[in-house]
């Protein structure tokens, strides 16, 4: 939910549309503090103890948003309504549907947005209160605004009355195409109209027993602020959302808003939209934990992630992991692993100092590799004055050393700009180098975001979300390169032009190539020094197991050619190979003897997996 610079003004509206990174990494240090005293295996033993759990074949996510995967309507109109513009069904995730993303070789998907969130369609019909626009962001609202944790998104429903029977009719559809479900888990924060009409009877909501005329009880469930009311935050701009709003929302007294903010009155900028849950911490004296006895959100959020892991979930993303306590996940994971041992839980981590601890202490399986790879990676696609190849061996030797393979790498997801966008790269195709490395430098997962692999670049002002290079998540919306994809639910393709069908196959090779490696999956990795003409914006590195050798070039240079004789140590060269030479992107064989080096020579932007 972190973006770079989402707190500019788009046509008006101050969009703080994720997290704040300075008040996330304050948190951070906290957390740290608090936990130092959870004893941290030792790197070798926890290296060993998880190899042994890898899969046998790389993970690859594709993380799409029912809500825009499957809208064919393209009205788009600004602020539109369900019914001007349409809305994705979890139905049109079809049979075919999903074959398309078999063909990318995904083995999971990730379905943003599932469970039920705040938004301005009205399904009171249905028993559903309406919410309040003075604390909804845009008229779809923000899938991490959860408004009811046991049940699932109506507008993705084509018989409302029997959502969550669709949804687990998808559910069942994703499994016999041998693809495993992820869906969100959000932790830190609910929406403010959170009541739950769905949970089962022996259920308490949130909040129903609290006491709120104090600020903090280990007992509750909220944060208060007692005797005042909440303050609805605004930037004094008329959108065609205003006519909704009158500046009030009931809510005395006023609840800690999401991003750890203890006023009455949040800022227009801080997460005004949500309430923040208590995990036990006492943030406002000095951060005292009070886990024994168990606090009840904890008993709360297991009962939750045990009701989806129910219905056949087989993974979480957890928002904003690093914001709540670790020692909840510690007692949590291995609670809902009694339920399916194989279950994946992947957090969403921004913060390196504290990337090891939770994954050895915290249990997580992977992690974001957002600052760090992600970021240089940006750099480089950018070819910004600062980009640097240096940033790629930092992560692997340095910062993730150790756990990189408890790394999820990308190049997108919902809070990130879009490759193609006009403030990111401007074409898909300067982004490919980079995936290739994402893809190649660990055994971790890698994942793609709807619309990536044909070049979707985000374009529009879709409503809350503006023109900010960004699919909206706020928004009803047709996304249209995907759209052609799509082509009217047949999901073959035929609406697109050569060149985004070129951009999907390269991905699809790609994919086909690391998913089966077996240097990628087990293999050791070897820095290959610079050599030849490789400048700053050229790396090269090998990946080798026991059965098989990759030597991965990616030339970032805009202008020029990288020519370099790669020397090949000893220790590669033990590993026999009776392949020829063969770049793997292609299935081109290279007429290259396979001795102790390997003449290459790679255009501009552009990348090699050799086998050799």
């Amino acid at each position: 939910m972190i973006v770079e610079a989402k707190s500019k003004m788009k046509n008006g509206t101050l969009l703080m549309n994720r997290h704040c990174e300075e008040e996330r990494r304050s948190n951070l240090v906290c957390i740290v503090h608090l936990f130092a005293i959870i004893f941290l295996f030792s790197s070798p033993l926890f290296a060993q103890k998880k190899t042994k759990k890898m899969n046998d074949q790389q993970i690859v996510i594709y993380q799409l948003l029912p809500r825009l995967f499957g809208n064919k309507n393209t009205t788009n109109i600004p602020y539109g309504t369900i019914e001007q513009n349409g809305s994705g069904k979890f139905n049109d995730i079809t049979d075919k549907a999903l074959d398309g993303i078999r063909e990318l070789h995904a083995n999971y998907v990730w379905y943003t947005g599932a469970i039920a969130h705040a938004s301005l369609t009205d399904y009171s019909a249905y028993g559903i209160k309406v919410d309040d626009a003075d604390v909804v962001k845009g008229r779809a609202g923000s899938p991490y605004a959860i408004r009811d944790y046991y049940d699932v998104n109506p507008d993705l429903a084509v018989d409302v009355k029997n959502r969550m029977q669709e949804f687990e009719a998808l559910v069942k559809r994703t499994h016999a195409k041998k693809l495993k479900v992820i869906i969100d888990f959000v932790p830190n924060h609910v929406a403010r109209s959170y009541h739950s009409y769905a949970r089962p009877k022996t259920v308490i909501d949130f909040g129903a027993q609290d006491d709120v005329t104090k600020n903090f009880s280990q007992k509750n469930d909220f944060y208060y602020v007692p005797g005042q009311p909440f303050v609805v935050p605004t930037n004094g701009i008329k959108t065609p959302l205003s006519t909704l709003q009158d500046g009030k929302f009931d809510e005395n007294p006023a609840k800690a808003t999401g991003n750890n903010v203890f006023a009455a009155a949040p800022k227009y900028d801080d997460w005004y939209e949500t309430i923040k849950l208590n995990y036990g911490v006492d943030y406002q004296n000095g951060e005292k934990p009070y886990f024994d006895p168990i606090p009840p959100v904890w008993l709360k959020m297991r009962d939750i992630l045990t009701f989806w892991t129910k219905k056949g979930v087989d993974g979480f993303r957890c928002d904003m992991a690093e914001m709540v306590p670790i020692a909840f996940w510690n007692w949590v994971i291995p609670q809902v692993k009694k339920v399916n041992p194989d279950l994946i839980f992947l957090g969403e981590a921004y913060n390196p100092q504290v990337y090891k601890q939770y994954l050895e202490d915290g249990k997580f399986d992977y992690l974001y590799d957002k600052v760090g790879l992600y970021d240089g990676l940006k750099r480089l696609i950018r070819n910004e004055p600062n980009a640097d190849v240096k940033d790629i061996r930092h992560v692997w030797q340095a910062e993730s050393a150790g756990f990189g393979n408890h790394m999820l790498r990308f190049l997108e997801n919902h809070d990130e700009e879009r490759i193609a966008s006009a403030g990111f790269a401007g074409k898909a195709e300067l982004a490919l180098p980079a995936m290739v490395v994402s893809a190649t430098l660990g055994a971790g997962p890698v994942m793609l975001y709807f619309g990536q692999e044909v070049g979707e670049p985000g374009k529009g002002q879709e409503g809350f979300g503006g023109d900010d290079n960004r699919t909206t998540i706020f928004d009803y919306w047709g996304v249209p390169s995907h759209q052609q994809w799509m082509n009217g639910g047949l999901f073959d393709g035929q609406k697109l032009n050569a060149d985004q069908k070129k951009l999907r196959a390269y991905y699809q090779q790609l994919l086909k190539v690391t998913t089966k490696s077996d240097a990628v999956l087990r293999g050791e990795i070897y820095d290959v020094p610079q050599t030849g003409n490789m400048n700053n914006r050229m790396y090269a590195f090998i990946r080798y197991s026991g059965k098989q050798r990759l030597l991965i070039v990616a030339n970032f240079d805009r202008n020029e050619t990288l020519e370099a004789n790669i020397e090949i140590p000893d220790r590669v060269l033990k590993v026999k190979s009776s392949s020829p030479v063969t770049d793997l992107l292609t299935d081109r064989k290279l007429n290259i003897p396979a001795g102790t080096s390997i003449l290459v020579k790679l255009e501009p932007v552009s990348a090699q997996v050799i086998a050799f």
